[in-house]
């Protein structure tokens, strides 16, 4: 039995000792009575009775340890030509600040608080502020649409929102005070206070008795202590797309969170106190909540920071800068990134310029690792490139090749193993479990492990019914996948991007490995479209690698022609479009659901959270060149 298999058996059957041991290593104001309390099953909770703040964990932990000059986070903006690092005695000391500032603000345990905040230290601040009061925060994306901030404002119901002027993208200042204020007034809920942060590239006109200017307000601020919550209160509430339309509220609670995050950190990504981590995501996203501001200080890493892209800011060398400048010893971002940075730079040639000596592994999540792009990745950056998979709903990784327990030899296409902790089934229509190597819905058997979501906010039935009613005594994660003989998971598609082909079941996400495969193909999607014979047939978008000026029916030709040698005539897969780009939502994932809607003529809403809602009219215009999206 290999190391990681006894780590991974003892967590399973003995899941209370495991746990009680990994959060020995956490800071308790008051120890639980009760690691795993199962009295509200299947609405499992984690240490019950212990009481901790997530806050002190992350900051004051480390200063009166010791660690206090210690560099806690590195703020690196390209977009402003900033960079700025807080020790952790900073940091401390500015959030104490911070805190203190919402607590002026009549701010108190068990209340929301709204961050709605570009890539800035500020709205790392203002989390943590939330933290050491006992609040709870809600982050919203930067720039959101009004309409879809004041759905989030009425459901939060926060006493303070707090805000900068505006966020910059480059080319483009994108001014929030306006949208702010346009949501505040569509609300019915309306907060007693907002904080903006002037910044000067677009100031902001404040609204006399409800806005303050932050730094006024910082400086009359007298400094708060952490306060002691439930490890079963709150900690954040961060809202994630629902089908209905109406924005699902996941709840993260304090303790299974600060226990599970902490034990990933050395765990899984094999990073200790001191060492550099960076997550190039956003903090409005689930990955930047756990892996840029929580995990990282939890364990005593120094997590960075960065507002910019990973190209444009300034070329696709912008990732190889930080990491180089940094000494960035585990990355962590989206294929999407990887996939952006080879489509402009296929070659790697800018990798060249940098030293990049200090990096030991990148992680990739959010969106399915196609093999092409794993494999360009380790071919260029000569380091395991560990694809692994996880939800906003769960927090960290359902699967991972686990490098702190035992790095597994890894499978294109796998996110590798359950990780510890996490019971992974793969189960048909009727509930039972499938064969190896077969497709069917990736669900995990209850409970869930600690630092998952315990409900939704305020929506215990609809928490019921989206993730429990399916598959009684599971957690149905509504991604479809198989395990394979060796126990390798294959995550293939959600649910719903499994499409029915002349009674056929096959995974859109097969199909675009193979497309990924070609040379010309920079990234790619595949989706079904509706067929009066065979029900459902596969439609291809591809996008080609910049400079590439072959012929583009020649290149589809093949593209198809691969596909059918791969995956077999059965697939029907016989068209693609070449188009200039893909939509996708800011954390990068592929709207293929959109797409395909548009294709057949079916409603659809324009997704709140979509990169450039241009995009979709190019896919309409694309469509309806060859016959699909008539209708619309």
């Amino acid at each position: 039995m290999t190391a990681f298999d006894q780590v991974y058996r003892e967590s399973l059957e003995h899941p209370e000792q495991f746990w009680s041991r990994a959060a020995n290593a956490v800071h308790w104001d008051k120890k639980w009575d009760k690691i795993l309390d199962d009295a509200d099953a299947p609405y499992y909770r984690w240490f019950t009775g212990g009481k901790l703040n997530s806050c002190y964990n992350a900051l004051d932990i480390h200063v009166e340890n010791g660690r206090g000059s210690q560099a806690a986070l590195i703020y690196d903006s390209p977009v402003t030509d900033t960079v700025r690092t807080y020790s952790y005695l900073e940091l401390r000391d500015q959030v104490a600040a911070f805190a203190g500032m919402l607590a002026g603000l009549g701010v108190e345990k068990g209340e929301r608080v709204i961050v709605y905040m570009p890539m800035i230290p500020q709205a790392v601040i203002a989390m943590l502020a939330c933290a050491r009061l006992g609040a709870v925060h809600s982050v919203v994306f930067g720039g959101f649409a009004a309409n879809e901030l004041a759905v989030r404002i009425d459901d939060a119901q926060p006493k303070v929102i707090v805000s900068a002027s505006c966020g910059i993208e480059p080319g483009r200042i994108v001014e929030y005070k306006p949208l702010l204020d346009e949501a505040i007034a569509t609300a019915a809920h309306k907060p007693a206070a907002c904080v903006i942060l002037q910044r000067e590239q677009a100031r902001a006109a404040l609204t006399e008795g409800r806005d303050y200017d932050m730094s006024a307000a910082l400086a009359a601020a007298e400094p708060h202590d952490c306060v002691s919550v439930e490890a079963t209160d709150p900690l954040y509430i961060l809202y994630t797309s629902g089908t209905t339309g109406q924005p699902k509220g996941v709840v993260r609670d304090n303790g299974g969170h600060v226990v599970a995050l902490k034990w990933s950190m050395k765990n899984i990504y094999d990073v200790d106190p001191g060492d550099v981590y960076w997550a190039a995501s956003d903090v409005g996203w689930v990955v930047g909540h756990s892996y840029i501001v929580y995990a990282p200080l939890f364990n005593g890493n120094t997590t960075v920071l960065y507002e910019g892209k990973p190209v444009g800011t300034p070329d696709p060398g912008a990732f190889w800068r930080v990491i180089s400048q940094h000494k960035v010893k585990c990355l962590f971002t989206a294929p999407t990134a990887f996939r952006a940075i080879k489509k402009e730079d296929p070659a790697g040639t800018l990798i060249g310029d940098y030293d990049l000596s200090g990096l030991e592994t990148l992680y990739l999540a959010g969106e399915r690792c196609d093999p092409d792009t794993l494999k360009w990745a380790q071919d260029k950056l000569r380091v395991p490139v560990i694809d692994h998979w996880w939800q906003t709903e769960t927090g960290w990784a359902i699967c991972a090749n686990c490098k702190g327990i035992e790095l597994l030899p890894i499978k294109q296409g796998s996110p590798t193993k359950p990780v510890p902790g996490w019971d992974l089934r793969v189960l048909d229509e009727t509930q039972s479990e499938v064969k190896s190597g077969d497709i069917g819905a990736l669900v995990v058997k209850l409970p869930l492990p600690p630092g998952t979501f315990p409900t939704l906010w305020n929506a215990r039935q609809r928490h019921h019914d989206a993730y429990l009613a399916d598959y009684p005594g599971y957690y149905k994660t509504a991604d479809a996948g198989f395990i394979d003989d060796d126990g390798y998971v294959f995550v293939m598609s959600r649910t719903d991007d499994i499409i029915n082909v002349a009674g056929h079941r096959l995974s859109t996400g097969a199909m675009e490995e193979v497309l990924a495969a070609h040379p010309d193909i920079a990234e790619c999607a595949v989706t079904g479209v509706a067929d009066a014979l065979k029900g459902q047939i596969p439609l291809g978008f591809v996008v080609l690698n910049s400079g590439c000026d072959r012929d583009h029916q020649t290149i589809v030709a093949e593209a198809v022609k691969m596909v059918r040698d791969q995956i077999g005539p059965v697939a029907a897969f016989k068209q693609a479009l070449v188009v200039k780009r893909l939509p996708k939502t800011r954390s990068g994932k592929i709207l293929r659901g959109t797409m395909q809607k548009i294709a057949d003529c079916q409603d659809w809403k324009m997704p709140a959270t979509i990169d450039d809602p241009a995009i979709l009219d190019e896919i309409t215009e694309s469509l309806q060149s060859v016959g699909y999206a008539k209708g619309s």
